[in-house]
């Protein structure tokens, strides 16, 4: 079967939705409800550029309002269409309900290829396309609050943000419509690994269950595993790098736009990453066999298989010439719906996007808690703690005095234990509590009930019940 067989990305969504849903007791007019876009607007924009007007097409879809503000990324690319867009939205509903951030399902798209104009026609077209927006409130701090995808990052989003300010002088809470800033406006330490620290925390998680780890036909950690990887950017990249030099991968393969890289001992991620950023590419990097048939690396043999880029690279097509035992999604959909039915078949274990990259939402969940907090985290209480485990401390001393050579403190228990936790220390605190719980909620599902066959089945029965709870709750 082609791929022109397959269903769409837009398809494949309403296919699981519609296959969760099918052993749920759920009333037809609440599915229905969940189902749909409660509303996608599209914008054409004119900006001056280059002495002549260039009209954009953008968009930004609310796919679900259970809950508010509705969250979703904003991303640039040539492919971006409405299809697309509201796809995209549906699984930010379902998302934010699996790892219970208290935000509905949204997304944006603007029709452009970035790399085609420099930063300050950027800036105008980015400025504008908030504007279109944000004056229709799908952009603001307790409606619409957009953050960084495919083409877009922390400078676009400061741009979207000083934007959304000069429109709202009085609003206190201006920092708030939008997530992924930098730093210094109003970000958050974390954001940018945040995607792929969660693909991480998402693989440990499921490694801790060893029932799960030999249904892949894995046994054993994490450690010593070899990993593919599709797409070095910042989510493949931060995912991989946390794996080999945390956890102890061998990460085998590295597939990028211009071929991929493969080296059975193990590739140098950061020396990829830095070479990747330099010479736009990976070919003619130095210590690793270079094939220009990228995607025939996502065949070869490996323990994890991570498709962190584009939407369907694994299709009917390649499907069945998968040798990974276990995918974890970085991506958005790129395991087409046929391709889920074959690889289940074979027995292959996908955790399935909607939870692995949670990342993003749930630390643009703490940056928008600190944005309307007014104060980072660890700034009222990171001092207390260190005071009170000197007071620990300092016991113990007393004690080693005492005892003498027969029992000593090692100098870097003292100095760990006497740190308090800064906000990066408690983001990713946070976001490892999250991926497990969340993992964990996946986990029940999929082993109590005997109709739920895999992990995506299980992703979409839990949160769709919460979203029917939250409708419910309002009285739909």
């Amino acid at each position: 079967m082609s791929t022109t067989q397959e269903p769409s990305f837009r398809e494949s969504v309403d296919l699981m939705f519609n296959r969760a849903v099918a052993i749920m007791d759920l009333p037809p007019g609440l599915e229905e409800k969940i189902r749909v876009c409660n509303a996608t607007y599209t914008v054409r924009f004119g900006v001056r550029l280059r002495g002549q007007i260039q009209t954009f097409t953008g968009y930004r879809s609310v796919h679900s309002e259970h809950m508010e503000p509705v969250k979703g990324g904003i991303r640039y690319a040539m492919g971006v269409n409405q299809d697309e867009v509201e796809a995209l939205a549906a699984l930010m509903t379902y998302k934010c309900a699996l790892v219970e951030t208290p935000f509905g399902g949204s997304k944006g798209g603007l029709r452009i290829d970035p790399r085609q104009y420099d930063d300050h026609e950027l800036e105008l077209i980015t400025r504008r396309f908030a504007y279109e927006l944000a004056k229709r409130d799908l952009i603001n701090p307790s409606q619409n609050v957009p953050a960084p995808d495919m083409g877009t990052g922390e400078r676009e989003m400061a741009w979207i943000a000083d934007q959304y300010a000069r429109m709202n002088t009085t609003d206190i809470n201006a920092r708030a419509c939008v997530t992924g800033k930098p730093l210094n406006a109003g970000g958050i330490a974390g954001r940018v690994e945040a995607t792929g620290r969660g693909v991480q925390y998402a693989l440990r998680e499921f490694f801790r269950h060893p029932e799960d780890v030999a249904k892949a036909g894995l046994s054993g950690k994490l450690d010593g595993k070899r990993v593919i990887v599709q797409g070095l950017g910042n989510v493949g990249y931060h995912a991989a790098k946390f794996l080999q030099e945390e956890d102890g991968c061998r990460i085998t393969g590295i597939i990028e736009r211009d071929g991929a890289l493969f080296d059975p001992a193990g590739l140098d991620v950061g020396a990829v990453h830095a070479w990747l950023v330099k010479h736009g590419g990976v070919a003619n990097f130095p210590d690793a066999t270079h094939t220009a048939e990228g995607a025939a690396v996502l065949e070869e043999e490996c323990d994890v298989l991570i498709p962190a880029a584009f939407e369907g690279v694994i299709n009917l097509q390649n499907a069945e010439r998968i040798k990974a035992p276990l995918i974890i999604e970085a991506a958005n959909g790129p395991v087409t719906a046929g391709a889920d039915e074959v690889l289940r078949a074979k027995g292959v274990v996908i955790i399935p996007d909607m939870y692995a990259n949670a990342g993003g939402v749930t630390v643009s969940y703490f940056e928008w808690v600190k944005n309307l907090s007014h104060i980072r985290f660890g700034r009222m209480q990171r001092r207390q703690e260190e005071a009170r485990h000197q007071l620990v401390v300092d016991e113990l001393e007393r004690l080693d005095r005492y005892l003498g050579d027969a029992w000593s403190l090692r100098p870097e228990f003292k100095d760990r234990y006497l740190r308090g936790a800064d906000e990066l220390e408690l983001v990713r605190s946070g976001l490892d509590d999250t991926m497990r719980t969340a993992y964990q909620s996946m986990h029940e599902v999929w082993h109590a009930r005997d109709d739920v066959e895999d992990l995506r089945m299980a992703a979409y029965l839990v949160s769709i019940d919460r979203v029917a709870a939250s409708y419910r709750a309002k009285g739909l």
